[in-house]
């Protein structure tokens, strides 16, 4: 098992990470909510790994606090609930946010993660119900990611981001469109922290 990388943030293509450990690069798979508070490219970063093994692959996943990956690996225990759909629970609603859901059975708010029916979002509320401190975090708290890479299509780069989480490639064009109209000249880590702002519960 790898249970923590410490190394050097070399590449950001969320949600994939490259860490360069002694030379070794590791390819980690984040969260959003990890994402936005990442070092900037050439720093010292620290991740919190879960390592995934499936027939086909072996795939790590990084946080950058414990509370993250103890969170994320209470919800893959959650039946129908497998680490792509966790990943994408965790970058649209941090701990308080997904806490707030539970507590409220706001099953309306979980559907809105791609690939979480109906179905799931209550079997969700009913077994993490008393599992999640309602004070795990606050998304408003979240730094902004700078600028991860040099000059890109960043709309591009955050649609493609919300395609590897799962979305439709038309929902999301449509989420990155509203955000870029909301801040036309924001990087891509900024368009998807908006996209994924309005799909989380107010």
């Amino acid at each position: 098992m790898i249970g923590r990388l410490s190394g050097t943030l070399a590449a950001v293509q969320p949600p994939l990470l490259l860490v360069d450990v002694q030379g070794v690069g590791y390819e980690v798979l984040a969260p959003m909510t990890t994402i936005f508070e990442l070092p900037a490219l050439g720093q010292a970063v620290q991740l919190h790994t879960h390592l995934a093994v499936s027939e086909t692959a072996q795939t790590l996943y990084g946080f950058l606090r414990d509370s993250d990956r103890q969170l994320f690996r209470t919800l893959v225990k959650v039946n129908g609930v497998g680490p792509k759909m966790a990943l994408a629970i965790l970058s649209g609603l941090d701990g308080a946010a997904l806490a707030r859901c539970v507590a409220e059975d706001n099953v309306a708010a979980l559907v809105k993660v791609p690939g979480v029916g109906k179905k799931t979002a209550e079997r969700l509320i009913v077994e993490l119900r008393g599992k999640l401190a309602p004070d795990f975090g606050d998304s408003n708290d979240i730094p902004l990611l700078a600028a991860v890479t040099p000059k890109v299509d960043h709309v591009g780069e955050a649609e493609s981001a919300l395609a590897a989480l799962g979305y439709k490639p038309t929902e999301a064009t449509k989420m990155i469109a509203r955000a870029s109209k909301e801040q036309p000249d924001a990087d891509s880590a900024t368009l998807i922290r908006l996209a994924l702002k309005s799909m989380a519960p107010a």
